[in-house]
C-alpha cells in the first residue's frame, strides 16, 4: 500500500512539474489523474486477500465510489489548510510549493478515501 501512494504522488508531481496542465484546467486533471490511481487500492487489496471474481469486482468499484463521495471533502480540508499560504485567490493561480502540497494532499486523501471504503466493506464481509 506505500508503494502505490509513493507512486501516485511522485507521478501526480511530476506530472504538475512538468507544466502539462493549463491553470484554468487543473483541479478537472488531477481530480481525474487521482481517480485513475484509485483503482490501484482495490485492485492490491483483491489480490492481497485472494478475492474471487466477484470480489474483484467489488474492490474495484469500491475503490473508485469512495473517493468520488469523499475525496471533494477530503481536497476542501486541503486547501483550508493551504489557504494561509496562498498569495492570491486560488492554489493554483499561487503555484509554488504551494500547488505541489495541495496536488500530493488531494492525491493522499483520494488514496486514503479508497481504503478506508474498502475497510467499510470489510467489515460487511
Amino acid at each position: 500500500m506505500i508503494y502505490i501512494v509513493l507512486i501516485a504522488v511522485i507521478g501526480i508531481l511530476l506530472f504538475h512539474s512538468t507544466g502539462a496542465v493549463a491553470p484554468s484546467d487543473v483541479a478537472i486533471a488531477y481530480g481525474l489523474l487521482a481517480l485513475a490511481a484509485a483503482p490501484a487500492v482495490g485492485i492490491h487489496e483483491a489480490w492481497t486477500k485472494q478475492r474471487g471474481v466477484l470480489g474483484w469486482i467489488v474492490n474495484i468499484v469500491v475503490s473508485l465510489v469512495g473517493p468520488v463521495l469523499f475525496a471533494p471533502i477530503g481536497g476542501m480540508v486541503v486547501v483550508l489548510i493551504l489557504s494561509p499560504f496562498m498569495d492570491s485567490s486560488s492554489l493554483a493561480a499561487t503555484g509554488g510549493a504551494v500547488m505541489y502540497f495541495a496536488v500530493a494532499g488531494i492525491m493522499l486523501v483520494t488514496l486514503l478515501s479508497a481504503w478506508v471504503a474498502l475497510w467499510i466493506i470489510n467489515r460487511w464481509r
